[in-house]
C-alpha cells in the first residue's frame, strides 16, 4: 500500500451542507476501493485564481489515505464520473516517520558508603566539640 493525498474542488452550486455530504461520499468511494483513511479536511469555500468551468469559487477539500497502487485507476474513473468535482489531484506522499525523542544517558549511581552507626557519629562530635 502507498500513501496518497487527494485534493479536489467541488462545484460552488452546492450549499455548504451539500458539499460536506459530497465530501463524505468521496470518502466512501475511497474506502470502497479498499483505502485506509488518514487525515481529512472539511470543504472550505475558496475564491479561484482563474475560472474553472466558468466558476469563480469552489469548495476545496483534501484527504490522505493508503491504497494499493493497482486500484488507483479504478478510483480515478469513479472520481471523473462525479460531475460535482471540478478538478482533482492525487499524488503520492512520503510516509511520515515517527520521531523518537532521544533518551538521556543514564549515569551510574555510586554505591553508598558503608553505613556509620549513630554511636560513632556521637563520639566524633564529642571529640570535635570537646576540643
Amino acid at each position: 500500500m502507498r500513501y496518497y493525498e487527494l485534493s479536489y474542488l467541488i462545484s460552488p452550486d452546492l450549499s455548504e451542507t451539500e458539499a460536506k455530504d459530497f465530501a463524505q461520499r468521496v470518502l466512501e468511494v475511497v474506502q470502497g476501493e479498499g483505502g485506509i483513511l488518514g487525515k481529512t479536511q472539511d470543504p472550505q469555500r475558496k475564491m479561484l485564481c482563474y475560472k474553472i468551468k466558468k466558476k469563480d469559487f469552489a469548495y476545496l477539500s483534501s484527504l490522505d489515505f493508503y491504497l494499493d497502487p493497482g486500484k488507483m485507476e479504478s478510483l480515478e474513473k469513479k472520481l471523473k464520473a462525479k460531475g460535482e468535482i471540478l478538478r482533482y489531484l492525487i499524488f503520492q506522499k512520503p510516509v511520515e516517520k515517527i520521531k523518537v525523542p532521544k533518551i538521556p544517558e543514564i549515569k551510574k549511581v555510586e554505591k553508598p558508603k558503608e553505613k556509620v552507626e549513630l554511636e560513632e557519629i556521637e563520639k566524633k562530635l564529642e571529640e570535635i566539640l570537646g576540643q
